[in-house]
């Protein structure tokens, strides 16, 4: 059979500089070639090779089913050690390149050449035709072999371009084993909770966004993905549903480019205009040896959102001339008359110095808890320069993170600058049994008051918090504290919880009467998974209260927030609030319902009432509206109401493109309609293509 598709020759021929045969002594030598005179060791060299490809090269199926008739260039060395390595490859097919390089690595180490007396290297090229023919023992030397010395740096440097190609091989999807963060959003984390949460497993699910490393002891991401491959035999098929559209490896190197879309248009039941977005982008993500990993994403977006989305955006201005701050995402600049232009940029890098450690630096968002919600730290603000710890021993997870925020109101800006305030935090994760974890989590915000910049008094990774705060002065900073719990009931039944403390009155907790300073708040939640045993469905309820002024401060620019927006709950504070999810996915197909339903307080914010009620972070706590009798909804009393349906199917799981279609209905009533509070019932229809790489939220 070898016959009838190998019918060609090879040939070999020098690369390297022009030497006698008196400047060398001998070529590279295989053991075949041992006891042959050193005047034919160089057509034994020839022929042992040639035999060697000859009998190992598989042609591929696409090339003998094409007929295919052509040659492939090698570039190759043998080093002074005797391996063979390959420089460069020049063929049409990829899979000859592949099965080129296969070849040459089933190649024994030899005798290397010799230089002087000394072991060298040398350089051939190497033409191979397609079909081949075995080839005959020739007995005379070709004159076209030659050495280059060891000490013929030029010739050496002439081919390192040449040499750094043929190093690349195919992608080995080295990602999905990487120290990178999966891109956090709701929906693809619900795919391998359940494989985090069971039971006897050593996980640690509250501090997010999670590293591959951190899932693949429970959930095979590579595999998974993998079974979602499409059959695409065309360049452009394997890049729309199965590839990333650059993919890269090489010798201890990776990397991967994307585009990034959010196209869709939509309609909104409020306004005559429609909804639309207009997102283009970026996403590299990279891995320079086993331990460092980047990623960036680049956004460029323009857009104009529902009504109420619209409101919302442009109650966050920021000073100067710009109209809004698109929740989430950053400043925006009018586009056209009524819509918004708002670039993003994201990123960071990753190190693992050790299998224990791991260390971030770089310009994102990150989250704490195991809910819907965080009332500790969530991912509804806009992205922030970080630096953050996650240290893994024995049953415990220990989180740092220290953050750049901006207050960016008229009040602090100077000279034109936003006011820069720092925050820190730090959560320990402790399994204390199979089925039982126990969170405990602290944060302090602190101000450039007086010159002090970056407080290294904050830098200590383990200190509490609260006792810096006492030492570096009363307002100095503004501490919280917060108690997680998780249970599992059983492999399909998980609890958890968060317990939130701002300020801490022990005498006005037990006297009864309500005080402002009893700033407290909770989280309760459930997730059913593979629930009434339908595989890949997930039920979540969850129920939040947070008291009036909780995440306010005495001095407001310590509030905890950033960009207008909170650090925690996307509400702020006085409100109670029950969430409910069922999230399902078979294949590519994916499915999400949600409804949040609760009550919040306001503030009336007219001439005749102008007090702080509570329900705004940012509001001066001086002009509260009272001491004692606080309760939750105080103040301008609201019902919400909203729900979200979104299905669609993954384009790519490579690169997380989906198509989709969102519906959102929203009742939002207020007891009373004031200039900053509006009643509003929205029904919200989109459609559209999107790189799903961080959540959205549409129910403020």
């Amino acid at each position: 059979m070898k016959h009838f598709w190998f019918t060609s020759m090879l040939l070999i021929c020098l690369f390297g500089y022009n030497q006698t045969l008196s400047t060398y002594e001998k070529p590279p030598v295989f053991n075949e070639c041992n006891t042959i005179p050193i005047d034919n060791l160089k057509s034994c060299f020839n022929f042992t090779l040639n035999s060697f490809v000859y009998k190992n090269f598989k042609v591929p199926q696409i090339v003998k089913d094409e007929n295919y008739r052509g040659e492939i260039q090698i570039l190759f060395e043998v080093t002074k050690e005797g391996r063979f390595n390959i420089i460069y490859i020049d063929a049409i097919y990829d899979k000859l390149k592949y099965e080129t390089k296969r070849v040459f690595g089933l190649l024994p180490q030899i005798k290397p050449a010799a230089y002087n007396g000394k072991p060298t290297f040398v350089q051939y090229s190497l033409s191979l035709k397609i079909p081949l023919v075995q080839p005959e023992q020739e007995t005379s030397l070709k004159t076209n072999f030659e050495i280059a010395p060891k000490d013929s740096i030029n010739a050496t440097l002439s081919n390192e371009y040449d040499k750094v190609n043929a190093e690349i091989k195919p992608y080995e999807k080295l990602e999905y084993s990487s120290e990178l963060n999966i891109p956090f959003t709701h929906s693809y984390y619900a795919r391998f909770d359940d494989e985090m949460n069971a039971v006897g497993t050593n996980s640690h699910t509250a501090a997010k966004p999670f590293i591959y490393t951190d899932v693949a002891k429970y959930y095979d991401i590579k595999n998974e993905k993998d079974k979602l491959t499409k059959a695409a035999e065309s360049w452009v098929g394997r890049k729309l549903y199965n590839e990333h559209l650059v993919q890269v490896q090489g010798k201890d190197y990776w990397f991967t480019v994307d585009p990034i879309l959010d196209l869709q248009v939509g309609s909104d039941s409020e306004a005559e205009d429609g909804t639309w977005n207009n997102t283009r982008g970026v996403f590299i993500q990279a891995g320079l040896g086993k331990r460092f990993n980047l990623s960036s994403s680049i956004y460029e977006s323009q857009g104009r959102f529902a009504d109420y989305f619209n409101r919302y955006a442009e109650s966050l201005k920021a000073f100067g001339p710009d109209p809004a701050i698109i929740p989430g995402r950053g400043i925006a600049k009018r586009f056209k008359e009524n819509s918004y232009d708002y670039p993003v940029a994201e990123a960071y890098i990753s190190y693992t110095p050790a299998d224990f450690l791991n260390i971030q630096f770089g310009h994102g968002k990150n989250f704490i808890g195991d809910g819907y919600r965080s009332l500790f730290q969530s991912d509804v603000a806009s992205p922030y320069p970080f630096l953050k710890l996650n240290t893994s021993f024995w049953k415990i997870k220990y989180t740092s993170t220290w953050m750049w925020l901006k207050d960016v109101r008229d009040a602090v800006v100077e000279d034109g600058a936003f006011f820069t305030k720092y925050m820190a935090n730090h959560y320990l994760s402790w399994n204390v049994s199979k089925r039982l974890n126990i969170g405990l989590f602290e944060s302090v915000m602190w101000a450039d008051t007086n010159g002090r910049g970056f407080d290294v008094n904050y830098l200590n990774p383990i200190i509490f918090f609260r006792a810096i705060e006492f030492q570096t002065g009363q307002d100095a900073g503004n501490a919280i504290l917060g108690l997680s719990a998780k249970y599992k009931w059983n492999n399909k039944v998980n609890l958890y919880g968060q317990f939130i403390v701002d300020e801490f009155s022990l005498s006005d907790i037990t006297g009864g009467q309500k005080s402002w300073k009893n700033k407290l708040g909770f989280q309760l939640g459930a997730k059913y998974y593979n629930a009434f045993n339908v595989n890949n469905l997930l039920l979540q309820a969850e129920y939040n209260q947070v008291r009036p002024y909780t995440y306010s401060h005495n001095s407001i620019i310590l509030n905890y927030a950033h960009f207008n927006q909170p650090m925690a709950h996307l509400w702020g504070s006085n409100f109670r609030e029950l969430v409910l999810i069922g999230r399902y996915n078979y294949k590519r197909w994916f499915a999400d319902a949600k409804v949040v339903m609760g009550k919040r307080g306001f503030d009336f914010n007219t001439p005749e009432d102008n007090f702080n009620y509570g329900g705004d972070i940012y509001g001066d706590e001086d002009n509260r509206v009272a001491n004692t009798g606080i309760t939750i909804g105080q103040g301008n009393a609201t019902n919400s109401f909203m729900t979200e349906l979104q299905a669609g199917y993954v384009v790519n799981p490579a690169t997380n493109l989906r198509l989709f279609t969102n519906i959102i209905y929203r009742d939002f009533d207020p007891q009373q309609i004031t200039p900053t509070t509006t009643s509003s019932n929205t029904l919200w229809f989109s459609v559209g293509v999107r790189t799903d790489l961080f959540n959205w939220y549409n129910d403020f």
